[in-house]
């Protein structure tokens, strides 16, 4: 026990408290296709849609056992990297890339079809994330976002699921831009609208109003933002006060330098933990609601932490680009060359 204690700055009880609970590992699947992967969206247990490079979509309903994988046609060219499959029949992706690169597409037949409903009409236009807040009395609503057009962060809201699409803005710093990362630059939970920012002039926490239309409240964070390709790259929230942003220079992977900030209230202030970071940039964090366990990956390797992310146990050494948390803390991660793997927490 002294030498293993000895492996990590921390003191035995903030140890015990750490290690001796359920304990998470990645089970690695076969997905069938060699794409890289950033969109993964989970139903529950057993559904699970995944996206990526080539036009490639991924789903399950066996909880991984199998998957099966296709190409979206008439878009070999686009990398979908935004997903959020609604069940096992219907899902949306969002591809990114420059103009018309940047598209959003539709299936309600589990894939064996896809409709193309909206291209960015914009030359230097570029998708982002996509996110869906839960059913409000039958209205389900959703937003796309995208990097700023003439000073202003673009955003789509749909209220119909999908079916048509709104387009808002609102102001962006000169300089400042999201991360088509891993999906999560964008959160919705309801009624607040979060956007996490990157570049030189970035790093910010954008709180938007319950409609989704007007910013409320811009937050910097201690999230380095030194370059254009610095920032946050994800961002979740346990509860309306509690949430977790990561990120850092993707250019520079392995340093772990201003790669977090938390916040205890509400976003209005966000911190520097003070005790051990996750290593390295991270382009996902994801909470687990029934194990109170936060999850962060990146191409370092993926951690946890159970001290709201004050300090983080590594547990696996496999890169990945996103995570996606279902119904019963059901989890998956997904990567580059295909890699896709489950999320197994162990006693």
């Amino acid at each position: 026990m002294i030498r293993c204690i000895s492996l990590f700055p921390y003191s035995f009880t903030l140890l015990s408290l750490q290690l001796f609970g359920a304990q998470p590992a990645w089970l690695m699947q076969a997905g069938g296709t060699t794409a890289s992967l950033r969109g993964i969206g989970v139903i529950d247990g057993k559904i699970a849609w995944a996206s990526g490079t080539e036009g490639t979509f991924l789903r399950t309903t066996d909880g991984g056992h199998t998957w099966k994988s296709g190409a979206v046609s008439g878009a070999s060219k686009l990398d979908f990297r935004g997903l959020h499959a609604f069940d096992a029949s219907h899902a949306i992706l969002v591809s990114s890339g420059p103009g018309a690169l940047s598209a959003i597409y539709e299936t309600r037949d589990a894939g064996q079809t896809w409709s193309l409903i909206k291209t960015n009409p914009d030359p230097k236009g570029f998708f982002d994330a996509i996110a869906f807040a839960s059913p409000d009395r039958g209205v389900v609503r959703g937003i796309v976002l995208g990097d700023p057009v003439d000073g202003e962060f673009v955003l789509l809201t749909t209220y119909d699921a999908g079916l048509t699409w709104q387009r808002l803005g609102f102001p962006a710093l000169e300089g400042e831009s999201a991360f088509a990362a891993s999906n999560t630059s964008l959160v919705i939970r309801a009624p607040d609208v979060w956007i996490a920012t990157g570049g030189k002039t970035g790093a910010r926490v954008i709180h938007l109003e319950s409609d989704g239309t007007h910013c409320c409240r811009a937050v910097s964070t201690p999230i380095r933002h030194d370059s254009d390709g610095a920032g946050i790259f994800s961002i979740a929230f346990s509860d309306a006060k509690h949430g977790i942003a990561v990120g850092g220079d993707y250019a520079k992977p392995r340093e772990s330098a201003a790669n977090i900030a938390v916040t205890m209230d509400g976003g209005a202030t966000w911190t520097t933990p003070s005790g051990t970071p996750p290593r390295g940039y991270r382009s996902a964090v994801a909470w687990l609601p029934q194990h109170k366990l936060w999850i962060t990956t990146g191409p370092s390797g993926s951690e946890f932490s159970r001290d709201w992310g004050r300090n983080w146990i590594p547990f696996d050494q496999g890169s990945f680009n996103a995570i996606g948390v279902g119904a019963n803390d059901a989890c998956w991660a997904v990567g580059a060359n295909g890699r896709i793997a489950a999320l197994r927490i162990t006693p």
